[in-house]
């Protein structure tokens, strides 16, 4: 079974207790929170205090997500904050392998985005030093986009090499993901599934996200 982690981008944002009482009920075991800063992705969501309020309402895992330039600035931060996994992308960090130490060393699991035009190659060397790979499956920025479908493919490829390494690194899927594909997801390498729209947006998110958790 995946992880699911609804993403608070796609919660109202004047109700982001119910949100997380919502989360809390349903059968979900993380939480992404998108960080953006409007300058490595052409939107601003939230920050520091959101994380922190958020942390406050839940004791589930709160998987953070960095959109933002010079993520090593603000780990410590991010960590005071109450972020269990801390994700930064590797089109913004310069000393990859330094990030995800700086993580580690403040007590969090570390986390390595891809953008969709960044080949799963460019992170070889540092593969067996994340906890976790987020695979963009949309262009990162905005909420409610369309999955690239080429993206599978990419999966596949990031899944043969952490077995290849031997390695237990999660693989998470953050862009566009729906019911209707979500087993195509699972069935290609996908450990995490973070949804937005299809959470929040359903008549029902409680349920969907019971069908996430239980896909085959």
């Amino acid at each position: 079974m995946p992880i699911v982690a609804p993403s608070f981008l796609a919660a109202d944002f004047l109700q982001l207790d119910k949100a997380c009482e919502l989360v809390n009920r349903s059968q979900a075991e993380w939480l992404h929170l998108d960080v953006m800063d409007g300058r490595f992705v052409p939107n601003i969501s939230f920050g520091i205090p959101v994380v922190s309020a958020i942390r406050k309402a839940t004791t589930k895992v709160c998987d953070v997500h960095l959109m933002i330039e010079e993520p090593e600035r603000y780990t410590e931060a991010f960590k005071a904050a109450g972020a269990d996994v801390l994700t930064v992308h590797a089109e913004a960090c310069r000393h990859l392998h330094r990030n995800l130490q700086q993580i580690k060393a403040l007590g969090m699991k570390a986390g390595i985005a891809l953008n969709p035009h960044t080949p799963v190659a460019a992170i070889d060397e540092v593969l067996e030093d994340a906890d976790l790979v987020c695979i963009m499956t949309v262009n990162p920025g905005f909420g409610g986009q369309k999955f690239i479908h080429s993206m599978l493919k990419k999966v596949e490829r990031l899944k043969a090499s952490i077995l290849k390494k031997g390695g237990e690194t999660l693989i998470e899927i953050d862009g566009g993901v729906t019911l209707e594909n979500a087993a195509a997801l699972v069935n290609a390498g996908a450990d995490v599934l973070v949804a937005g729209n299809t959470v929040f947006g359903a008549k029902d998110p409680e349920a969907t996200i019971a069908l996430l958790k239980n896909i085959v």
